[in-house]
């Protein structure tokens, strides 16, 4: 007859059995899961302890001249926020991103448009157009600087065909703005006409072949269907380059330096001479924060409308 003597004693027998199944677990099992997580926590270490770092040096007037410091409290935003060079610095690198933003987002359209058809020449032209691509920004730079020359360069052998002579280029300040951006163009469309193209690949066919036997026309077909299913491939694009764009330093940086004058000194060239050139971290930090906060809340729009495109092309 079982009593509850007996009950609690084969109980305890049984727990203490679990209890050493548990012990004999091999200590790589039990470590798994904090070494699955492990690189996504040091990641975040990494990332977050050098912003952490910056946000501590702009309440400072830490100098790379000397290394004592004190702390200044707000003097260093308030005197950024009263600088001219602030606010040109915030023109010229709203005017970069629109630029170089809309038209390659405007251009890597057209042309996955064009190439999206199997063809012999759109697998050449795919292959031809994404060179600009793997060539780093400030190689294709230096190349451009040489095509553009006055002396010696190709477009400008070109264009002087059309009776067009010494075109100003970077060395006016009227011109400065349109130069990096052509060269932006080149280097950076690719990346958009590739993104373009795989969604314009993934688009369902059924809807098209409806529209097709209901007599839609091609602008008709684009403007209702293919705009609105490429919706989420365009915003992230869009996110891609303009986050770039607007925190673009090697284009310019070799190209003018940010010149001539102060023509092209957006916030990254203006914190990086501020920091480096005249060795003053503590007034350049404020300026490369705010253009993290201008990209954050931005960026976060863009997700934002990118999951909403994303529900709305499945249906939901």
């Amino acid at each position: 007859m079982a009593t509850p003597a007996n009950i609690l004693k084969k109980t305890s027998g049984t727990m203490k059995d679990i209890t050493l199944e548990e012990n004999k677990i091999p200590f790589s099992v039990k470590a798994r899961p904090y070494l699955i997580i492990l690189p996504a926590l040091l990641l975040t270490i990494g990332i977050l302890y050098p912003f952490a770092t910056a946000i501590f040096y702009s309440f400072t007037d830490f100098s790379f001249r000397s290394i004592d410091y004190k702390f200044v409290g707000l003097k260093n935003w308030i005197t950024m926020f009263k600088s001219a060079d602030f606010w040109h610095a915030c023109l010229v690198t709203a005017q970069y991103a629109i630029a170089t933003t809309g038209t390659e987002m405007i251009a890597g359209l057209g042309m996955a448009l064009l190439l999206v058809r199997e063809s012999r020449y759109t697998k050449i032209l795919r292959i031809v157009l994404i060179f600009p691509l793997m060539i780093a920004p400030v190689i294709a730079t230096l190349i451009w600087q040489l095509m553009i020359n006055n002396s010696v360069g190709i477009v400008e052998k070109f264009l002087n065909l059309f009776g067009v002579y010494n075109f100003p280029w970077a060395s006016s300040a009227s011109t400065a703005l349109f130069t990096a951006a052509m060269i932006d163009f080149w280097v950076y469309t690719p990346f958009v006409m590739l993104l373009m193209l795989a969604g314009l690949q993934s688009l369902p066919k059924s809807p098209y072949e409806s529209a097709k036997i209901d007599g839609g026309s091609p602008w008709f077909t684009f403007k209702t269907l293919t705009l609105p299913l490429l919706k989420p491939f365009i915003l992230i694009a869009l996110i891609f380059r303009l986050m770039a764009s607007m925190q673009e330093y090697g284009i310019i940086f070799a190209l003018t330096k940010g010149g001539p004058g102060n023509t092209l000194m957006n916030l990254s060239l203006t914190g990086y001479n501020m920091g480096f050139a005249f060795s003053n971290l503590g007034k350049a930090v404020p300026f490369l924060l705010v253009l993290w906060f201008v990209i954050y809340i931005i960026s976060q729009k863009l997700v934002g409308a990118w999951l909403r495109g994303q529900k709305s092309a499945q249906g939901n």
